[in-house]
């Protein structure tokens, strides 16, 4: 009898193996079509948010659009500088849609630079925060003037100002219109701080600037 045992053991202990193997298997198959169940849910529903958030982008600028006083062209940002040494974007709109040189960009916040190259289908637009950007401003609420140019980071200094300005932090600062190609009243930001220039002859004010320029996905053109 014992002779015959050891084979039968062997034998349900491979059946059990082997419907373990067929049980494992099935379940890692079904796992697997699960997992991409799941994955296409994901990216469906993924979808679907970023149609609702584009729509309702798109809805804001119409409405800007169609209340503001400016002639306007909406156009993508599709391109980003790629140095530490300028601050710019490309979009999607250029000579072929009317876009030129020296015309201002914006969104439906504020100030967002001026267009520095024009081809026929694209054009290269400086940001605000460019050091060679440089826009007459003034303070909404004392009519404080000074020059607002950029400084390669995120933020944006007023600069010539008298040794003591009327200007307090949290102040609005616009654009003066003495800028030619930027109308005035355009928003630019807040007052974070003020300081003196090295000299001790002036001051500047520190401004943030109320445009996010880091995720900006359309942008206005003003047409003259």
């Amino acid at each position: 009898m014992s002779a015959l045992k050891f084979p039968l053991n062997m034998l349900t202990f491979f059946r059990s193996e082997a419907g373990a193997l067929v049980f494992y298997h099935r379940n890692f198959t079904q796992n697997e079509i699960l997992k991409r169940q799941v994955d296409f849910l994901r990216n469906k529903l993924n979808t679907h948010n970023e149609l609702v958030l584009e729509n309702s982008r798109l809805k804001q600028i119409l409405s800007f659009k169609q209340k503001s006083p400016l002639r306007l062209t909406v156009a993508r940002v599709i391109g980003k500088s790629p140095d530490n040494w300028s601050s710019s974007v490309i979009i999607d709109k250029g000579e072929f849609n009317g876009i030129r040189r020296g015309m201002t960009a914006i969104t439906f916040l504020g100030l967002v630079g001026r267009v520095i190259e024009a081809q026929g289908f694209t054009s290269k637009i400086m940001l605000i925060t460019d050091p060679n950007m440089g826009v007459s401003a003034i303070d909404q609420r004392s009519r404080q003037e000074g020059l607002v140019s950029g400084t390669l980071g995120t933020n944006l200094i007023m600069r010539y100002l008298p040794d003591e300005p009327d200007i307090k932090v949290n102040d609005t600062i616009i654009t003066s219109g003495l800028t030619a190609a930027y109308p005035k009243g355009l928003l630019i930001g807040s007052v974070t701080a003020l300081g003196r220039e090295f000299t001790g002859l002036s001051s500047y004010a520190i401004i943030k600037p109320v445009v996010n320029l880091s995720d900006m996905e359309e942008v206005f053109i003003i047409i003259p």
